[in-house]
């Protein structure tokens, strides 16, 4: 491991690898060179890329061959190295489910008992099997687990779903949710200190654009007499900014809104005598 550079394992292609390049991008990191390589390192950024099957970036982080890597938390989980997840990413969502034939009806757990399952997380599954006290058949799947029911190979699949397109595709239903992923970055517990630093740096710029990206800013104009109940409604960082408008009685007021609360917030505006509303989008946000 370098202890100037930041050696970051990324999924080599695919919805993760496409997620993590556009993140970094968005951090003012562009690549070298392509995906076709092994390896690319980053401009005007420490850091080297390695891009690796998504099962593997556990071990290789674990064995210090990667400082960090970008990975779903369901990958994170089944493989259980000694890694720690540092931070969640927020893309890739999807969950780890229990889907059935759409014929079946399901009535619960209890359904599962003496049933063949196949998945490609057995681990995770043996758990969830053991939690409920409930007696299956594990069939270790590495390919299309989907097919396995249709092909009289399982009874039910315990798998990854995003859509569900590919359940109904496959004449499946869903019909238990396990585990709720999404993108996280994990690291070794143990890094030099010149590399977690580098690490800190790149987690700054990663927390300032989620944050922006959590954000609007909006501008608008108020009636003096309108003022103080307009900036009550206006949740901002601190504060929202007021200028004085060239026509008497008339503010301009400048202000952060979440994405979670924000058209609530336009609402009450509205209602409370805000006139000339304007949304702009935020790159990134420094707190």
């Amino acid at each position: 491991m370098k202890n100037d550079t930041l050696t970051l394992a990324i999924q080599k292609s695919g919805r993760l690898s496409e997620g993590s390049i556009k993140l970094l991008s968005q951090c003012g990191i562009r690549i070298q060179n392509g995906r076709n390589h092994l390896k690319a390192k980053a401009i005007g950024f420490p850091l080297e890329l390695i891009f690796l099957r998504d099962d593997d970036i556990p071990q290789y982080v674990e064995d210090g061959v990667a400082a960090a890597g970008i990975l779903g938390l369901n990958e994170v989980l089944e493989k259980n190295k000694k890694v720690s997840v540092i931070h969640s990413l927020g893309f890739s969502r999807c969950r780890l489910s229990v889907a059935v034939p759409k014929h079946i009806e399901y009535q619960g757990r209890k359904s599962l008992q003496n049933k063949r399952i196949a998945t490609s997380y057995p681990a995770l599954l043996k758990q969830f099997l053991k939690k409920h006290a409930i007696s299956a058949e594990i069939h270790h799947i590495s390919g299309s687990v989907e097919v396995t029911p249709g092909l009289g190979l399982a009874d039910a699949i315990f798998e990854i779903v995003s859509s569900g397109g590919t359940l109904l595709g496959n004449g499946l239903k869903e019909v238990e949710t396990v585990l709720e992923s999404e993108a996280v970055m994990i690291a070794r517990p143990d890094l030099p200190p010149a590399v977690e630093s580098i690490l800190e740096k790149l987690l700054f710029r990663i927390r300032s654009v989620q944050k922006a990206s959590n954000n609007k800013y909006i501008l608008l104009n108020a009636p003096k007499e309108k003022l103080d109940l307009i900036i009550s409604l206006l949740p901002g960082i601190k504060s929202p900014t007021i200028m004085p408008l060239a026509m008497k009685g008339w503010y301009s007021l400048h202000s952060v809104v979440s994405e979670d609360d924000f058209w609530q917030v336009i609402d009450n505006l509205k209602e409370a005598g805000a006139e000339g509303i304007l949304v702009v989008p935020i790159e990134k946000m420094i707190t």
